[in-house]
């Protein structure tokens, strides 16, 4: 027995050593993420102080303490608290609940909202109430601001981002029962941030778009800098104050310069956003004038929360059933559930574009009547209500030329729910999901981290030209002897041979350059 207490008294000073058996949430959350980088239940116990036998345990409970580090304020749980949420209700395990009740001040809970970039957080059984005194003088406020700024409506823009799940079908359709049962299934894994900019004339400049991949496998041989999106990208796909600023300088300054150089008007902008946490306070540019919405005053007179978002979704969904249906239309040996695995982020683009081409100017100028009347020109002018339902009404129409269970019998409220799951408040899963830092193979079937072959990285090679344009003479020729009424047949050659041409130019170009002709 004294043999072995003298053994352990001189054991190496650098040993480790057991300074707690008890480990905090944020500790916690840093002993699973050394797990999921590789270190053995060993190793990571050593480096707290505790038997594997913990490291097990604490293993087991991943997703309780994830879901309960995700609403924590504690400063060391920092670092798992940095995406921006729509709605966040407090959600905690049992094995971790405080017994006491706990009643926060305005002020303390002002100062939780701001520390950690909530943009909405709704403590449990007491619900966020609209500012409407605040909405009401500033209005007042904003009317003073435009006048001594001397902005016309083209020079006034309103920003606001919205989650978007791009590959989405309502949740009863047979394509989203399967994919939910296959293995590896996350239920965050197409979610994207939308960031939409709209002045008060009615126009929207091209939309920001967040994801969580930097060169989605899709895109590979596209021009990341010539998209209908300007392309942006963090582990999370939310908005950070980080991306607020790249946005701010990289893509509304140049859209916003070259929408008023078109217009015939003087350089000089006021933009207003939200209070949201991901947004930069230090935005600056010169002529440039930056407002923020006064706190929960934005569904009552922020532009884009006045029925643009909604309607826009609305569209997207509709138009991504359209592509469904014109796929069908083509093929046939059409296979729904194997075109759905075929829709890209690429696909997803063409939508976006798409929805927000067909929202006219007078309806979004219209969606400025709350907060400044005088810049709206038809006040009672297209509602987007009425694009919304008719959006609807049209996705219903469409799902039920696809047959399929879930499809025939789709309902508008099938269709809402789908708009509404946009915006729903992160679930528990989702929580636990978000805090888990990615994983090294996280988003290899978006990334291009794979070798391709010469002419796949070039794209538009010479023969890849050649074969369009020979399609297009093909395409126009059969129009010509196949459809009985020549002047249709002719306004649709006429329409394919001016949409080529600016492929036959660059197909010159190309030839030019493979012969060395000046």
């Amino acid at each position: 027995m004294s043999t072995k207490r003298s053994a352990l008294a001189k054991a190496p000073e650098d040993a480790p050593k057991r300074k707690r058996k008890m480990l905090n949430i944020a500790e916690k959350v840093k002993l699973l993420d050394m797990l999921k980088e590789g270190r053995s239940y060993a190793a990571v116990g050593r480096h707290y102080g505790i038997n594997e036998s913990l490291v097990g345990s604490i293993k087991k409970e991943e997703n309780n303490i994830r879901r309960t580090a995700a609403i924590s304020f504690n400063k060391d749980a920092k670092r798992v608290v940095t995406v921006q949420v729509e709605d966040f209700g407090p959600s905690t395990s049992a094995d971790h609940a405080v017994t006491s009740r706990f009643n926060a001040s305005k002020g303390w809970f002002q100062k939780f909202q701001k520390r950690f970039g909530l943009k909405n957080v709704l403590l449990h059984g007491e619900a966020a109430s609209a500012n409407t005194a605040g909405a009401e003088a500033y209005v007042n406020k904003f009317k003073a601001i435009t006048e001594e700024g001397g902005y016309k409506p083209e020079q006034v823009f309103n920003m606001d981002e919205t989650g978007l799940f791009w590959k989405r079908m309502p949740s009863r359709t047979f394509i989203m029962q399967e994919e939910a049962k296959a293995p590896g299934f996350k239920a965050q894994k197409d979610h994207l941030t939308l960031v939409m900019c709209g002045n008060a004339a009615g126009f929207m400049i091209k939309p920001g778009l967040i994801s969580r991949s930097k060169n989605p496998r899709a895109m590979k041989n596209k021009n990341m800098d010539a998209l209908p999106v300007y392309w942006m990208h963090n582990a999370k796909a939310w908005m950070t104050k980080a991306l607020n600023l790249d946005w701010f300088k990289q893509c509304f300054i140049p859209e916003v310069k070259r929408y008023l150089r078109e217009k015939g008007l003087d350089f000089k902008v006021l933009l207003l956003l939200d209070n949201a946490g991901g947004h930069a306070v230090d935005l600056s540019y010169d002529s440039v004038q930056i407002e923020f919405l006064p706190p929960t005053t934005t569904s009552l007179i922020q532009p884009l929360d006045q029925g643009i978002i909604r309607a826009f979704k609305a569209l997207y969904t509709c138009n991504t059933l359209q592509q469904l249906v014109d796929a069908v239309d083509s093929d046939q040996d059409f296979s729904l559930k194997d075109y759905w695995r075929g829709y890209t982020i690429a696909s997803c683009l063409q939508n976006i574009q798409r929805a927000i081409q067909e929202m006219k100017p007078e309806t979004l100028n219209a969606c400025w009547k709350k907060l400044w009347p005088e810049a709206v020109q038809t006040p009672n002018g297209g509602s987007l209500d009425e694009i919304h339902h008719s959006a609807v009404d049209t996705a219903v129409n469409l799902a039920k030329q696809l047959r399929g269970d879930g499809f025939n019998d789709m309902t508008p409220d099938d269709i809402n729910a789908l708009i509404d799951a946009h915006t729903h408040p992160l679930t528990d899963e989702d929580l636990a999901e978000m805090t888990k830092p990615p994983s090294e193979d996280e988003g290899q079937g978006e990334e291009e981290g794979r070798c391709v072959d010469k002419d796949e990285e070039d794209g538009l090679t010479l023969g890849r030209l050649a074969t369009m344009v020979r399609m297009a003479s093909e395409l126009q020729r059969a129009a010509q002897e196949w459809d009985p009424l020549m002047c249709r047949s002719l306004q649709f050659s006429n329409i394919i041979k001016g949409g080529m041409s600016v492929y036959k130019n660059l197909l010159v170009q190309k030839k030019k350059s493979a012969n060395n002709y000046p």
